[in-house]
């Protein structure tokens, strides 16, 4: 390969790395394949130019991390041989059993719909004087010998005069409002005494290098299910619902650690 052609070849690589962002191109590579025969330069343009390619289909587990989930399950139950000729079966899930979540282990979509607004406005004045004097007119003839510690003068008629004055004027306002719309797949994660519900769920959502999470639990009636197994958020007693990011977004709308520290420790 000669040398003018190796410098079009490097040339038409710079180009096409550029044109693709430089973001996902392997820069050594595509030089090394440049140089080791006159068309690579043209294949390793072309790669930059394409599409990014599909990962190949396989086993989902490594989404979940690859090792195996523990999720609550309920207690299990002795399943019963079914009579012959028979259509019902002990623990059966079907025909016309009640199909909402009602044991540990059952999946429930939870509505999260809040529309919040506060307002609040309060205002304080407050205003304090006060004056106090004290004085001894005779003190067993001993006031004249008190007043040698004094050489600018002493009066012992008026021995302490004190005047004090304080005003604060105070004013705060609140203005919030909030609107969120979600929905969520919970799963029971126990029964208590009274049959009421434990419920606990989570969701994240990735894209590119920021992570959308919401989490709710709460406890619930098994009545306030609907027939088609959802339930409002407010029909959740105790419910702690938290939505949030982290990420690189995230990161950098948050303030460092120095600034948080320091008004922390910061008395004004």
């Amino acid at each position: 390969m000669t040398k003018d052609a190796t410098l079009r070849s490097l040339a038409l690589l710079t180009l096409a790395a550029s044109a693709a962002g430089c973001a996902s191109i392997d820069r050594e590579q595509l030089t090394q394949d440049a140089l080791a025969a006159p068309g690579a330069a043209y294949s390793a343009a072309h790669r930059a130019l394409a599409p990014p390619a599909l990962a190949p289909v396989a086993t989902p587990a490594a989404l979940t991390g690859g090792a195996q989930q523990s999720m609550p399950q309920p207690t299990p139950i002795a399943v019963e041989a079914p009579a012959p000729s028979s259509l019902w079966r002990t623990g059966s899930r079907s025909f016309f059993n009640d199909q909402r979540a009602s044991r540990i282990g059952d999946i429930l979509t939870v509505n999260i719909e809040i529309d919040d607004k506060a307002e609040v406005s309060n205002s304080s004045n407050r205003s304090r004087s006060g004056t106090t004097s004290a004085g001894v007119g005779n003190f067993f003839g001993l006031e004249e010998a008190v007043g040698q510690f004094f050489p600018g003068g002493f009066d012992s008629e008026n021995m302490i005069s004190a005047d004090s004055a304080s005003t604060h004027n105070g004013t705060g306002a609140i203005n919030r409002s909030e609107k969120i719309e979600l929905t969520v797949a919970a799963v029971i994660v126990d029964r208590l005494p009274n049959g009421n519900l434990v419920l606990a769920g989570r969701q994240e959502v990735r894209i590119n290098g920021e992570v959308r999470e919401l989490t709710v639990s709460g406890i619930v009636r098994p009545e306030d299910i609907t027939a088609s197994n959802t339930i409002n958020h407010t029909q959740i007693a105790e419910a702690r619902i938290s939505y949030g990011g982290r990420g690189q977004i995230s990161s950098v709308q948050r303030p460092n650690w120095g600034q948080r520290l320091g008004d922390a420790i910061t008395p004004w």
